[in-house]
């Protein structure tokens, strides 16, 4: 495609390299940014693609590189001189004021007046004019709490435009948004571009690349691996982002259904505020299938998860599992019952990052690998050994601390556990959170396979392409109530219509 004219000079990175202690997270990476076009900067979580956009926008300085504005130098590490040169960030996590308007975030910093007044007449009007321009239908006088992601979406975007910025970076932008948001969102960085401005857009998302890339490229480890042409494939685009050909979609036979096994009815579960986060939800999860919640995060699906395991205590409803009651008996109840639990963060909640990966694969089995109440070293070395090995965990030595590995391997020393015991129901809340596509697929496949062995298996997800490429069934979550269970070949404009509240007979 050939870029339209622009008035605006090439936005050049030139050898920038960063690092933080031992971790090189940008080495010498060299990219120009063209008006008129959208360069997708795509990679891994963790490939170094946002700390290279935090130095664009002088949130960070380098070590070692230069930015240029055409043939002018820019001065690196100041915010303020990066807005100044036109660049603007759309954040991955908003960086809005909740209980400001949206027009008073839209001025925040840069606020319209003299004498020392605040002219907010002027800012809703700029929020009017540039709502109608880009077609980003926003009112000035709502509060940003009071709006769903989707429309704070449009704030932040609205916020660098009333700037006058030239080169819009959009970090990550899609991760909460439905489909439809996400159509709509493509649709205003095509507008940005075809009027000459810079658009870099920041994804791992393969599908989102391949709609809307001009230039792409490919971060891996903090270094460019390749600048492919927009047409190439999703299957070229993941090997170079991993570095061997990977299977974008499990393979699975269909599902041997059996009997019911969890069992949720009517379950109520509150915030720490005392605000309804699970609402009255039923649901069934049979052997031998897997049912994969849907939704916008923040609908109530981590404090669903939370109430399964046990660590939060509903306040009614009543959750059973082959037929026993675990509603009330907390997480050593639940995991002696037989369930198998995949945290929304590992970090936080499934390693501990300084014991070993050998201790990490006996967590919450130390029972089992105990004796007149001492650890039996031998046993869980030699247990270590073995998953390691099934599970294809990549290490130096099982006794190195799990924080020293990748995400990747991290997720498969939590998913290793969890599946080293006999389970009735396997529960993972985003089982590929941060985790390269290669990894994702050997994730995918172990967990069908434990569907196979006749497990219940529910996961939590917000990610399309897992739903449908995991799912038996859909469970569309919404304001913490199941709007609906759609098969797994659902469009996927259905499915954004469920994610915010529509029942699956109205979008029929």
């Amino acid at each position: 495609m050939t870029s339209p004219p622009s008035e605006y000079p090439v936005l050049s990175l030139n050898g920038i390299t960063k690092r933080f202690g031992t971790l090189t997270a940008n080495d010498d990476i060299s990219i120009d940014i063209v008006p008129g076009r959208i360069h997708c900067l795509l990679g891994e979580n963790g490939a170094g693609k946002s700390t290279l956009m935090n130095i664009l926008f002088g949130l960070l300085t380098p070590d070692e590189g230069e930015i240029k504005l055409g043939e002018t130098p820019l001065e690196l590490g100041d915010p303020r001189q990066a807005m100044a040169a036109g660049i603007g960030m759309v954040h991955q996590h908003f960086m809005l004021i909740p209980p400001f308007t949206v027009a008073e975030n839209m001025v925040l910093g840069h606020e319209p007046g003299a004498l020392g007044l605040l002219n907010l007449g002027q800012a809703r009007l700029k929020v009017q004019e540039l709502s109608e321009q880009y077609r980003l239908d926003v009112d000035p006088d709502a509060l940003v709490e009071d709006l769903p992601v989707g429309i704070q979406q449009r704030v932040e975007i609205l916020k660098s435009l009333a700037l006058d910025a030239k080169y819009l970076i959009f970090d990550e932008p899609t991760a909460v948004l439905t489909p439809q948001e996400i159509d709509e969102l493509m649709g205003v960085m095509r507008a940005l571009r075809d009027e000459g401005r810079a658009i870099v857009f920041i994804t791992h998302k393969l599908r989102e690349v391949r709609e809307v890339a001009d230039d792409i490229t490919v971060i891996r480890r903090g270094r460019v691996v390749g600048q492919p042409e927009s047409s190439a494939s999703e299957a070229e685009l993941a090997a170079m982002m991993v570095g061997r050909s990977v299977e974008l979609r499990v393979s699975k036979d269909e599902p041997k259904i059996g009997d019911a096994r969890l069992v949720i009815k009517d379950l109520l579960v509150a915030t720490p505020t005392g605000s309804v986060a699970v609402d009255h939800l039923n649901l069934t999860v049979r052997s031998g299938e897997i049912i994969v919640i849907a939704g916008v995060q923040g609908n109530g699906q981590t404090e669903l998860a939370e109430a399964l395991l046990g660590t939060t205590t509903p306040i009614g409803g009543t959750v059973t599992l082959d037929g026993v009651d675990i509603t009330r008996v907390g997480p050593s109840g639940t995991l002696a019952a037989g369930l198998g639990y995949v945290p929304e963060d590992r970090n936080r909640d499934g390693l501990v990052g300084d014991f070993s990966v050998a201790q990490n694969l006996v967590l919450d089995n130390l029972d089992g690998f105990s004796k007149a109440g001492n650890l039996q070293l031998g046993r869980i070395s030699d247990n270590a050994e073995q998953l390691v090995e099934e599970f294809d965990i990549r290490v130096t030595s099982t006794q190195q601390p799990a924080r020293s590995l990748s995400g990747g391997n991290q997720q498969k020393v939590v998913l290793a556990r969890e599946l080293s015991r006999p389970l009735s129901l396997l529960l993972a809340n985003q089982p590929t959170r941060g985790v390269d596509v290669g990894a994702i697929e050997f994730l995918h496949g172990r967990i069908v396979a434990e569907r196979d062995k006749g497990t219940a298996v529910l996961i939590i997800s917000t990610e399309l392409d897992e739903v449908e490429s995991l799912a038996d069934q859909i469970a569309v979550m919404y304001r913490g109530q199941i709007v609906g269970i759609v098969p797994p070949d659902t469009p996927r404009d259905v499915l954004g219509l469920m994610m915010v509240g529509a029942a699956p007979k109205e979008v029929s």
